[in-house]
């Protein structure tokens, strides 16, 4: 049988209302007291019921973190450092148990999974990865978010664009500034020399391969129609899996445009890039460069090591966490935007004709 409330504040020798402070957090009670109640939970085995704890507070105890794919790297180290930061950080700190949901990038599963913690009473929502741009799906997302926020569960947008929604809400948004990231990265190549760049660009329909693409095309018109113009040909749209970069990058080569260069959607996507221009007997950097994006922890190990830009996915984690459980204020206009950072590493190197020159 379960062994209730009661049960442990008689071993402790506590009431069950102090018993409840302890378990719920956020109220003062005396440190030996506190100690007293979490061994005898721990001696009885006492677990909170908490749905009943949930209808009784009209919420839960729970955070939900939808991701895009929890295997990949990127919304792994998101999702692991906004847990941490859901940790308690003293004592009578509330404690947060963060619920990820896998969305796979699939706007009716992303609506459902919001629908069930909005059924589940949760304490918050974070929604990572970049936003499908469907007029259709964001009107409901919208709609969704407004009557989730509008019950006093905050929201927090992670890694994607702000919602129309009412200033009066609790939803703030956490934006990267991929478009200046792509931006830099096309100007340090063209710094280097290359003016036949190649872009395997994430799905269309996507805000992060909007403004990643946006930006590196940017770059291109800023230096001179004459390369702005290759773009059309020398630009892929593919997943951001490995084996998407490798058969984006078969598909450039069979295209037969030149290129000495090129940016990859992500890192991930830029070792199929690799992988798919070795096989062809090219090589890296000295035929071609190839350059990522997010500088996830691998990029240092590969050979040559990858230039890419840095994403602050810890930080942005640690902030989401945050403002989720109100212990960040919402910033002004309910916006932050977090920089990027230009790594330039070995995979990136002059074209072979600049080297040449005298």
């Amino acid at each position: 049988m379960a062994v209730t409330l009661a049960e442990v504040a008689a071993h402790a020798g506590v009431s069950p209302a102090t018993v409840s402070r302890v378990l719920n957090g956020g109220y003062p009670v005396a440190g030996g007291t506190r100690t007293r109640v979490e061994q005898a939970i721990e001696s009885l085995g006492y677990i909170a019921n908490g749905p009943a704890r949930a209808l009784a507070a009209a919420t839960s105890d729970l955070v939900g973190v939808l991701v895009h794919d929890v295997a990949d790297s990127f919304f792994g180290i998101l999702a692991g450092s906004l847990q941490r930061a859901l940790a308690p950080s003293g004592p009578g700190a509330a404690r947060k148990l963060a619920v990820v949901c896998n969305t796979e990038g699939a706007p009716e599963t992303e609506l459902a999974y919001l629908a069930l913690l909005e059924g589940q009473r949760a304490a918050g929502i974070v929604l990572t990865g970049g936003a499908v741009e469907e007029p259709e799906h964001t009107s409901a997302l919208t709609a969704r978010i407004a009557r989730t926020a509008a019950s006093g569960a905050p929201v927090v947008l992670c890694g994607r664009p702000p919602l129309p929604l009412p200033a009066h809400l609790p939803v703030a948004t956490v934006m990267f500034d991929d478009h200046g990231g792509a931006f830099r990265l096309a100007q340090h190549l063209l710094a280097l020399g290359h003016r036949r760049i190649a872009s395997i660009a994430g799905p269309p329909g996507l805000s992060t391969t909007r403004e990643r693409l946006d930006g590196h095309r940017a770059a291109l018109r800023q230096h001179g129609h004459g390369v702005a113009d290759s773009c059309a040909a020398l630009t892929v749209h593919a997943g951001f899996e490995r084996a998407a970069g490798y058969d984006a990058t078969r598909e450039l080569l069979r295209r037969g445009a030149p290129f000495t260069a090129v940016a990859a959607a992500n890192d991930t996507v830029a070792t199929g890039v690799v992988a798919a221009l070795r096989d062809a007997g090219i090589r890296i950097p000295e035929d071609v460069s190839v350059a990522g994006f997010d500088d996830l922890p691998f990029c240092g190990d590969t050979a040559p090591a990858l230039t890419t830009v840095r994403v602050p996915l810890r930080e942005a984690g640690t902030l989401a966490a945050h403002l989720v459980t109100g212990r960040r204020p919402l910033p002004p206009g309910g916006i932050t935007t977090l920089p990027t950072e230009l790594m330039v590493r070995g995979s990136t190197a002059p074209p072979p004709d600049e080297r040449s020159s005298p």
